[in-house]
């Protein structure tokens, strides 16, 4: 078993280029967190003419929904959510200059295609280890549509955050890895 490989965020092409399927990874820097709401508005932004509320180049975002903190806390439980459900808006926020996306499940043709063509990767964390994850949270703060609640997007401090690289810019899939490892021939 690996040693996991210790990252900083904001992401450069250097890091990424160095990430491989199935990697395991420990990030420390600064996430931003968005859903399929919070992201529908940053598209409506861009449609629009505008700028994103925060600057994407070489960005992570972490697809979350926290619960709310309890006292003592700066976050609640923060579990990853369906990353499938921003695959309409990645693409564009991949070409604008985001790097990583970290979530739960496959991606689609197109984010996958972008991901190589842009150089960026997508990680996956462990669905299930919610209040795991919130530990290596240090500090979370709004940063815009905090009337989406926990889709709000927030900047996250973090601290060797753990997650699996997935989708690497060199076309490496690690479900696909794992079909094949697992496939019996009959």
């Amino acid at each position: 078993m690996s040693e996991p490989v210790r990252i900083s965020a904001p992401l450069t092409d250097e890091i990424v280029g160095k990430l491989r399927a199935g990697d395991k990874v420990l990030i420390s820097g600064v996430l931003y967190t968005a859903r399929d709401a919070a992201h529908k508005r940053l598209i409506e932004l861009l449609d629009a003419g505008k700028e994103l509320p925060f600057d994407i180049k070489g960005q992570i975002i972490y697809y979350v929904g926290p619960t709310p903190e309890r006292p003592g806390q700066v976050i609640g439980s923060a579990g990853p959510t369906t990353s499938g459900r921003m695959d309409a808006y990645t693409p564009r926020l991949i070409e604008l200059g985001l790097k990583g996306m970290v979530g739960k499940g496959a991606r689609s043709k197109e984010v996958l295609d972008s991901i190589r063509k842009h150089k960026a990767v997508y990680m996956a964390a462990v669905g299930g280890a919610a209040a795991l994850i919130r530990r290596s949270i240090k500090k979370a703060e709004i940063v815009a549509y905090e009337d989406l609640g926990p889709e709000a997007i927030r900047r996250l401090e973090v601290v060797d955050f753990p997650a699996i690289v997935v989708n690497d810019a060199e076309g490496g899939d690690l479900f696909m890895q794992g079909v094949q490892k697992y496939r019996r021939v009959s």
